[in-house]
């Protein structure tokens, strides 16, 4: 491998060097795993709202079912009064007739209230286990996602001494004096130094070079330079 390509390769390995850092860093700082924990908390949470809402209806048909109740239960003690004959005043007996409608009234518009809560319950039933679901799911989800990063970050460690090795072994074969070069332009360049020249195109800044700006990095002599983002050319 002539110089030249060695650098190009020595830049491909630090390029990749970059890309797993941020990746180790992003593993070791479990970012993956807290958007899974912040998705499972959040509906955990929405599942317990729910049982809450589950328990107040609950609690709002009891009260119904008992208001219900001592309401029959007087309906049917006023209807009895009504026919055993106790009752033989015509205004009491009015006023009896008028209590009874009063009672089957409320009566039944508590049935109706009882009815319309029954179905709301149902709805609320309905969200809560598909939000059980949801909830199982995504803590099985968490669970995976925490020993696929930590699998994932061994591989990546393993990588990364890997690509060390192989930088040590190019940089050893590229010229000290390029190599400074090189160095003082990956930290101007984000990390970017030396690119290939492809049908005139830089492989850095993406430029086209024209006709002449080809014909004269070819012909100069030791490191060519892109004229645009002077970064190292490899031709």
């Amino acid at each position: 491998m002539q110089g030249m390509d060695r650098l190009l390769a020595l830049q491909e390995t630090d390029t990749a060097v970059a890309r797993l850092r941020v990746r180790r860093d992003a593993l070791v700082a479990k970012e993956t795993i807290a958007a899974a924990r912040g998705e499972a908390d959040a509906a955990e949470n929405a599942l317990g709202e729910l049982g809450l809402q589950l328990d107040e209806l609950d609690r709002d048909q009891r009260r119904f079912e008992q208001e219900i109740d001592s309401l029959s239960q007087k309906e049917a003690a006023e209807n009895k009064r009504m026919y055993d004959g106790s009752i033989v005043n015509t205004k009491e007996l009015e006023a009896l007739q008028h209590e009874l409608a009063n009672l089957q009234k409320r009566r039944s518009d508590r049935e109706d209230e009882l009815l319309a809560l029954m179905e709301q319950r149902e709805g609320k039933e309905a969200q809560a286990a598909q939000a059980e679901t949801l909830n199982t799911g995504l803590r099985a989800a968490l669970q995976t996602t925490s020993e696929a990063a930590d699998e994932e970050l061994v591989e990546v460690e393993a990588d990364l001494e890997r690509r060390a090795a192989q930088r040590e072994g190019l940089v050893s074969n590229v010229d000290a004096e390029l190599l400074e070069l090189y160095e003082d332009l990956r930290t101007q360049k984000k990390g970017v130094a030396a690119v290939a020249l492809v049908d005139g195109v830089c492989g850095g800044c993406h430029e086209q070079l024209s006709a002449m700006e080809v014909d004269k990095v070819k012909k100069t002599e030791g490191v060519r330079r892109c004229p645009h983002c002077r970064r190292i050319l490899v031709l």
